[in-house]
């Protein structure tokens, strides 16, 4: 339309000038609309010939994308990454997930890091860990197939209260529907009588777990809508409560009681007076209880080595204290230093070769959440006392460390520890988050307190318990330390920004100490990270010894913050507490 409009337009201007006649003449009326058009189309093609070219001039000249672009574009890409995994935590598991595994995959910080935690979730709760299918993730998945099929009103199945107990407790054991509602017959605890009611269901389980026996459940669908809700109040199902002298129970109707007083009941219903006394499961309190408990999650029944740890630790305990520290070797390698301590005042000692002795054995295991084995560590704990100093030896600690090498991830830490001479035992499990570390990024090392930092030998570098580089770094697990002991502060900081000039990192790092529950500073001093001795952007390492004697006994808080005042970072590692006795 527009074309014939344009066509007509340009046939005028061409009538209006008296030179064109000669053209006019020699060319057919019939035939100019198709010349004109055939020009336009030129025209078009010309210009957008030239528009084509202007962009491909620009896209030629364009400028490379920046730092910041190509971080947020980066940042982008990530966030359109985690939408299947939000999906996954607030919809494929909202109803299963507990409060601490909801916490926990929330702090989780790469993709690798929730494919192990989602493995992980499964196999707690698969019943057959030893079989390739997990029947419980099967059975979940089946139960939301059937909420989406069965409870969909205006809102997915799975969201509706039916489809949310669906999916949490499985099949109802009884379920009495009332799909149309209409005329009801009320049992004596609610009253009696007869009344019309909405549509609603009334689910009975004969058991659920954690909850109790003989559960019934009322849904109640007071919109006519199909959507139904969950309710604590049987008498929100009657379509005839606010119609005044309808629907009266049998005590109302032969006026021992009045339907105004059902709105004056303290207990959260409308219900009238019970016939023969009110049941236990109608108490309100119980009423209660059991609507709090079917908002939780339903718990765990595999839960892994509850049996085997129930019983260890409840008979002939072996005390012991475990501690566990990152070190970065490079990005893909972490150094795990797993430290554990033992009072010798808890060991058993036995004469032998003329010495009193106690000797303990350690197994350590690292597997994936799924249990495949990454690396063991065992060693044998030999403290030999003369008997004359066997006093002096009893207060004393000792001390073991392996150092693992581990690629950032997600990981099961088992150790086991006996006393081989009393038979008493140990064993924990441990969940090893070990950190990945971004090259751009200021990062740092745990913050280890210790009683004793010193360097080793030049053969000794690397090699050997409590060796980090070429320091001996051992960890204090007490965090308690003496008037007339020294303490040992020891942190790495990772990826300072480099000075153009000088290619050397441009920082500070301050040191603060205070009272603990109080804001008095003992210690408050910073220090460039240029007078620090062999650092370098790639990484500061802060070895300090600090002596307590002006310390007053109580309890210390100590404080690390590292500065890049090129990249304008900071990085502070977790505040670590320290006692003075």
């Amino acid at each position: 339309m527009h074309h014939k409009l344009a066509i007509q337009l340009h046939y005028r201007e061409f009538q209006r000038y008296p030179r064109m006649k000669l053209i006019r003449s020699s060319v057919s009326r019939s035939l100019f609309p198709a010349i004109i058009a055939g020009a336009l189309v030129l025209a078009q093609d010309s210009s957008t010939d030239k528009k084509k070219k202007a962009q491909d001039d620009r896209e030629t000249i364009a400028k490379p994308l920046t730092e910041k672009q190509k971080k947020q574009r980066e940042a982008k890409l990530k966030k359109e990454l985690e939408t299947p995994y939000k999906k996954w935590l607030n919809e494929d598991v909202a109803y299963i997930i507990t409060d601490e595994e909801r916490q926990a995959f929330k702090r989780l910080a790469t993709d690798e890091e929730r494919e192990q935690f989602i493995e992980q979730f499964w196999l707690r709760r698969d019943p057959t860990p030893d079989t390739v299918e997990n029947e419980y993730k099967e059975e979940h998945y089946r139960r939301i197939a059937y909420a989406n099929d069965h409870y969909a009103s205006g809102i997915p199945g799975w969201k509706a209260d039916r489809g949310r107990i669906y999916i949490m407790y499985g099949p109802a054991d009884e379920i009495e529907s009332h799909p149309s509602g209409g005329s009801y017959e009320r049992p004596a605890e609610e009253g009696g009588g007869e009344t019309s009611t909405y549509p609603f269901e009334q689910w009975r389980y004969r058991y659920l777990e954690g909850i109790g026996t003989n559960i019934i459940i009322e849904f109640v669908d007071t919109t006519m809508s199909g959507e139904y809700h969950m309710t604590m109040d049987p008498s929100e199902k009657d379509a005839l409560l606010y119609v005044p002298g309808a629907g009266l129970t049998l005590s109302e109707q032969m006026g021992l009681s009045t339907k105004t007083q059902r709105f004056q009941n303290t207990d959260g219903t409308h219900l009238g007076q019970p016939l023969g006394g009110q049941p236990e499961s109608m108490n309100e309190f119980n009423r209660l209880e059991q609507f709090a408990k079917l908002q939780k999650p339903p718990p765990i029944k595999y839960k892994d080595l509850e049996a085997s740890i129930s019983s260890r630790i409840t008979f002939n305990v072996l005390p012991m204290k475990h501690h566990i520290d990152f070190i970065r070797i490079t990005n893909a390698s972490v150094l795990t230093n797993v430290t554990l301590q033992f009072e010798n005042k808890d060991l058993q000692f036995a004469l032998k070769e003329g010495v009193q002795r106690a000797e303990i054995h350690i197994l350590g295991r690292v597997t994936t959440m799924t249990r495949r084995p990454i690396t063991n560590f065992e060693y044998p704990i030999t403290v030999d006392a003369p008997t004359a100093m066997l006093k002096d030896f009893a207060v004393r600690s000792s001390i073991y460390q392996a150092s693992l090498p581990l690629a950032p991830g997600l990981y099961r830490l088992n150790v086991v520890a006996k006393d081989t001479i009393s038979g008493n035992m140990n064993n924990f499990e441990y969940a090893l988050n070990v950190p990945h570390y971004d090259d751009e990024k200021l990062a740092s090392s745990s913050l280890i307190i210790a009683d004793q930092i010193e360097k080793v030998p030049t053969r000794s570098i690397g090699m050997g318990q409590f060796v980090i580089g070429g320091s001996k770094v051992r960890p204090k697990l007490s965090e308690s330390f003496k008037q007339d002991e020294k303490l040992g502060v020891y942190v790495q900081f990772y990826n300072f920004t480099p000075d153009e000039k000088t290619n050397k990192p441009n920082g500070s790092i301050s040191y603060e100490i205070t009272k603990k529950g109080t804001n008095e500073k003992i210690l408050d001093f910073s220090e460039d990270v240029s007078s620090i001795a062999n650092s370098s952007a790639n990484q500061v390492t802060i070895e300090k010894i600090l002596p307590l004697k002006t310390l007053a006994p109580g309890q210390y808080e100590i404080k690390l913050k590292a500065t890049d005042k090129i990249s304008n970072q900071t990085i502070s590692p977790p505040i670590t507490t320290f006692t003075v006795t």
